[in-house]
């Protein structure tokens, strides 16, 4: 008996812990003064991802500060791991959004601007106006989710376009093998949502209007983050460690604790 209720009471707190654990990373540390500190910076670290959040103005552009934070704490993970070049430039597609919203946001962290606010189109097999279904499979036609680094500019099919490189592996790992790209497309368009009610939809690319394309490439041209985010989906990532990103933005952006002040 007394077996029986030990393995409900085991049962009960896994449960639990599962239920509490979020896309953060999360490490205990080994004494109180380490817990402390790991207090303190996350707190630092919450009220810096809020101050950005309202400088940019996002949330009056529609993005949410849960999606931002990610996208964030995934350009400083990526950015002390030595994945990045000099541009600050954080690219952001939320697919917990309609296609017929203006869901890429490009963020220059440096100068706290939002540079472009515009359309981006999803695979035509990962849903209608709103995307809910996600593969890293070739052939699949689906977008794939994750962190991104923005690589080559090239001249194909589409025109102008740029190539990516997925860094998560099993969600976005196979985009050069899927020729996953920005490129322009003539269905990302107000005259399309007018016709159709949503956007067209690409092969997997996060295709953008082709009369900005030009824009969008320069931009984020140079080995820049860019970021594929659904809210539902079951995904994870060793770039989502928040305390690495603290340690990140309380060690080596110099102007943190005065933005705070």
């Amino acid at each position: 008996m007394k077996k029986y209720i030990l393995g409900i009471a085991t049962f009960f707190l896994v449960g639990i812990s599962i239920v509490g654990t979020s896309w953060k990373a999360t490490e205990l540390p080994r004494t109180q003064q380490e817990a402390v500190k790991a207090i303190a910076a996350d707190s630092l670290y919450n009220r810096y991802i809020s101050t950005i959040y309202r400088q940019v103005r996002l949330d009056s552009a529609g993005l949410s500060e849960q999606v931002f934070e990610k996208a964030l704490t995934g350009f400083y993970n990526m950015k002390y791991s030595g994945l990045l070049h000099a541009k600050s430039i954080l690219t952001i597609a939320d697919f917990d959004q309609e296609s017929c919203k203006k869901r890429l946001y490009i963020i220059d962290l440096a100068s706290k601007k939002l540079l472009m606010n515009t359309w981006v189109a999803h695979g035509q097999n990962s849903g209608g106006d709103k995307p809910s279904s996600f593969s890293n499979t070739i052939n699949s036609n689906q977008s794939s989710l994750g962190f991104y680094l923005t690589g080559e500019i090239y001249s194909g099919k589409h025109g102008r376009s740029l190539k990516l490189d997925g860094m998560d592996q099993g969600f976005n790992s196979n985009a050069r093998e899927r020729s996953i790209v920005v490129h322009g497309a003539s269905y990302v368009s107000q005259e399309t949502i007018d016709q159709l009610g949503r956007l067209g939809r690409s092969q997997g690319c996060p295709a953008v209007s082709a009369k900005l394309v030009d824009q969008v490439i320069n931009n984020i041209s140079d080995r820049t983050v860019l970021f594929i985010n659904n809210s539902d989906q079951q995904y994870h990532s060793v770039f989502l460690n928040e305390s690495l990103a603290a340690s990140v933005v309380l060690n080596q952006e110099q102007v943190f604790t005065a933005q705070l002040d």
